[in-house]
Order: C-alpha cells, then structure tokens, then sequence
C-alpha cells in the first residue's frame, strides 16, 4: 500500500469503501488504546513489533488507537535484522485495518515518531494537529472521521499523546476542547482514546463537564484504568472517552505477553450507538 504526502506533519494512505462484514456494520464498535513504545521491548533491547502485530490482530478490533509510532528509524532499521521494510504503522495495519492515519510528531536527524489510528473503516478526513506545549515536548493530536456503513453520521476518533508536565497538559486539553467545539457536532460520536499521563486525575472532570464525554472505565469500574507500568499497573494514564455510546464492557490487558511489549497495558472497550 503506498503513501501519499500531505503538505503538513503527518502521512496518510486510504484504501477503497469495501464490505466489512455484517458484524461491523451494526451498531457496536470494538476499540483499542495502546501506547506501543515505538514497538522496542524495556530499554530498547529488543525488536518486539512481530509480536505486538500478532497479539493486537488477535484482539479482532474494530478501530486501534496507538501512540509512539515510528514513521522513520534509520538507525533502529540498521540495528535490528527484523525492522519492517515499511512503516510501523504500516506494518501492523498489515490487511486487518485496510485504513490508517499517521501524525508525525516527535522529527529527529534519523527519523520521527507520533501518533496513529488504524481502521476497518474507510477514513475520509483526518489532520494532524500540533499541541506541543513546549520545544522539549513534540506532541499532537490526531483527528480521523471514519464513514461506518449504515450510520448518518461519520465516527469522528482523536488520537492523543500529552506532556509530561501539568501546565502543558492542561493547555492540551484546552486545545482538544476547542478541536472539538468547533469541529465535531454534539450530536455525531465520538471517541478521543490515547495516553494522556494524565495520573492526577485532571482531564476527566474538564472533558466529562463541558464536553458531555464519558470515559469508558470511570463509566464501568468508578475509575480510570491502572495502566502503568504493564508488569504491575500503578498510575491511570490512558482513557477512552466517548460521545453518543453506550459502554457495553470494558477490558484492561496487562499480563503476558502484553507486559513483554510494552510498559503502557491495552485498554479496550465495546461500545453501542445510542
């Protein structure tokens, strides 16, 4: 599948509407957050990415939102024997998501690294929005509309990765609030998944009160998920929020082989139209 080049930071390659299967043209999404720790095991030691492809194509999603994505590694590709001769993005898409969306964030002398969402369905729009609140910290926002057979309205997915630091978190947040006013109807879905090293608890009352959004574990168990680090969860940094869905169950994946991929665990959650 080749790529095309848009005249911003991020790559984007679309495939052909085709027929999904009758399962998917329903009304219940199977979704999934992963920060996939640029597909390298605890210290870089190891290529871990065949096996992450394995294990996410086993979870049979319907929509994969990942964070720490390599676009380009020149040295890692030299490295490693096993570096996949396209992207990383591309490499786990393979023929389980026909669609994706990459926004490049983090640009370095040997490549980059950001932000993707992987997709059954047909992308029809999406940009890659800058929310570096600082010069130390490239981040962005990754804003796909996805077109659902069957459904009116498009299925609008925002990909994040925050900061670190509490002020620039909270002008991230800021910068997704005000993604979302203007470019998303209150009446169209909605899910806005990723890592958001959000461990004070900052973001759910901010998007839950002036956006209408529900976050998937806090709906489900109280709480946002343990999500870090993958061996023993500890600190809730990663959500899924939702807009114009019902929670039908909610899963935390943290033992092996997750715990071996990466140090963040997979959050995933089915969900139904209301």
């Amino acid at each position: 599948m080749s790529i095309s080049r848009a005249p911003a930071d991020f790559d984007r390659s679309i495939s052909p509407p085709e027929n999904r299967g009758e399962h998917e043209t329903g009304r219940t999404l199977h979704i999934a957050t992963y920060n996939i720790h640029k597909g390298l095991s605890f210290f870089n030691q190891r290529l871990i990415l065949h096996e992450l492809r394995d294990q996410l194509h086993g979870l049979d999603v319907d929509v994969v939102f990942l964070q720490e994505v390599v676009g380009e590694h020149a040295l890692h590709a030299t490295r490693f024997r096993d570096w996949p001769r396209n992207t990383q993005y591309e490499f786990l898409a393979d023929s389980m998501w026909p669609d994706f969306a990459y926004g490049k964030n983090a640009v370095y002398g040997h490549g980059h690294h950001g932000n993707a969402i992987l997709s059954r369905f047909s992308i029809v729009n999406w940009e890659n929005e800058d929310i570096s609140a600082h010069r130390f910290e490239s981040r962005g926002l990754l804003h796909c509309e996805l077109a659902i057979p069957g459904w009116k309205d498009t299925l609008h997915c925002i990909c994040v990765h925050l900061g670190l630091f509490r002020r620039g978190r909270s002008q991230q947040l800021e910068a997704i609030e005000k993604r979302i006013r203007q470019l998303v109807s209150p009446d169209a879905p909605l899910v806005v998944a990723g890592d958001f090293n959000d461990w004070r608890g900052a973001a759910n009352p901010l998007l839950a009160s002036r956006l209408n959004l529900v976050e998937v574990f806090q709906h489900t168990h109280g709480k946002a998920a343990r999500s870090f680090p993958s061996v023993l969860p500890l600190l809730r940094l990663d959500r899924i929020y939702i807009r114009g869905f019902q929670v039908k169950n909610a899963q935390i994946l943290h033992n092996r082989p997750w715990s071996r991929i990466s140090d963040h665990a997979v959050l995933s959650a089915n969900i139904m139209r209301t």
